[in-house]
């Protein structure tokens, strides 16, 4: 099998166990030094300002300037630190030293940089791979199956009723691509993700509900996560579970577009709510049933996704927020309302999901909000907006994903817990 440098796991592994054992390596040879007090004071010092270098920028970072908005976690904080320390070491060493010290300890500052970037990576573990941390969405197509009956030919009941699954349904869902084209919004999206269930995948599949997902910014529309999160769900319903599309709601990962029309990035909103879905009528064997179709995000497709179930409720009776935002653009609200609505805050605040549905209610929405525990702002904005939708007549669920911060843990997490809320809605099990 041909080795796909892009397809390298860089979460966990043997490349990654490597880069570890390589960095510790180094400042280990950059600790050992023939023993004299000056080296004893010099690596003791080195070590407690690096150290309380290290805090402090950490402090003037996410508290001070307020540059990250996600909480880094103890993971993270101890990489910060580690760098810095081997960084630090690394500088001393390169003075009463001969030449191939001198040239370890520069190799030694990139094996410091590499190691700390790969264990923060893991840490929020939303990048596993090359690829994904490059932010390359590479073509990976898969099959689809073609519808095979009409919306009039739906079982009348709950699916989970009729529904018998054939003995050679495969164990597992697949994932893979497909090019969605901006038919109607003219946007250059990147290519989707799919994840197909186990029913969808036999011969002569159920039409199943759909489910429309936004990943975060930078981020790409990668469907292994919406995998980790349904199989197992799906392997307790007899194959049965949403057909996910991971929608690209950015263009390109560095952009935040508020996933509106705009002049400065498109008719982002007509792709999500009219493009993606005409695709996914005339491609995928799904119900046309909007009370059995969802949209979804996590944290900037969290924030999108309750803006499109705000404004759109006749295409999707169903919301999931992941970690969102209160609002699209909430994590730099001064440049979003500079770039977007040149200083209108009334036109800003025309998209925001709170001021929307303030004046609207939502008979037969079901909204689940999730935020993880060790991640106090997202949560905070999760309890916010969950309490403007129940309050606008949506039936509402709040969950806290424990020991989740704001990466894959929360992602995974969240979705699994809100499968047990949405799974009864959507006819996949029974009500209880």
């Amino acid at each position: 099998m041909k080795l796909n440098l892009l397809d390298v796991n860089i979460v966990s592994g043997p490349v990654v166990i490597t880069i570890y054992v390589i960095a510790a390596a180094f400042l280990l040879y950059l600790l050992i030094r023939p023993w004299s007090r000056w080296w004893l004071r010099t690596a003791l010092l080195t070590i407690a300002i690096s150290a309380a270098l290290a805090i402090a920028t950490l402090l003037v970072v996410e508290r001070g300037l307020k540059l990250i908005d996600a909480p880094l976690g103890a993971d993270s904080h101890a990489w910060v630190v580690a760098t810095f320390v081997g960084v630090g070491l690394a500088v001393v060493n390169l003075f009463r030293s001969r030449w191939w010290r001198k040239v370890l300890a520069v190799l030694g500052i990139v094996s410091f940089a590499l190691a700390a970037t790969v264990g923060i990576n893991a840490a929020f573990g939303i990048n596993p791979t090359v690829g994904a941390f490059l932010h390359i969405v590479e073509s990976k197509p898969i099959s689809v199956a073609k519808p095979t009956a009409t919306p009039s030919d739906a079982p009348t009941g709950p699916l989970y009723q009729s529904w018998k699954p054939p003995a050679d349904m495969p164990a597992l869902g697949r994932t893979g691509t497909q090019v969605i084209p901006g038919l109607l919004s003219g946007f250059k999206a990147r290519t989707a993700g799919i994840y197909l269930p186990p029913a969808a995948l036999v011969k002569n599949p159920p039409a199943l509900p759909l489910m429309i997902m936004m990943m975060g910014q930078p981020g790409d529309p990668n469907p292994a996560f919406m995998q980790q999160a349904l199989d197992a769900t799906a392997v307790a319903h007899n194959g049965l579970a949403p057909i996910v599309i991971v929608a690209d709601q950015l263009g390109n990962p560095n952009t935040d577009t508020l996933c509106i029309n705009s002049k400065k990035f498109g008719n982002v909103e007509t792709y999500i709510t009219q493009d993606v879905p005409n695709w996914a009528k005339a491609n995928l064997n799904i119900s046309h049933n909007p009370a059995e179709w969802t949209i979804a995000g996590y944290s900037n497709g969290g924030g999108c996704a309750i803006y499109y179930g705000a404004v759109h409720p006749d295409i999707f009776k169903n919301v999931v927020d992941i970690s969102g935002e209160d609002y699209p653009g909430a994590s730099e609200a001064s440049a979003s309302l500079k770039s977007m609505f040149d200083g209108n805050m009334a036109a800003y605040d025309a998209i925001k999901p709170l001021r929307i549905m303030k004046d609207r209610q939502y008979p037969g929405t079901t909204a689940i909000f999730t935020g993880g525990s060790k991640d106090p702002d997202y949560s905070a904005a999760a309890a916010r907006v969950a309490a403007g939708a129940r309050a606008a007549g949506m039936a509402t669920t709040l969950f806290s994903v424990p020991g989740a911060g704001h990466g894959a843990d929360a992602l995974v997490g969240g979705m699994r817990m809100a499968a047990g809320v949405l799974f009864p809605v959507l006819g996949l099990e029974a009500k209880s």
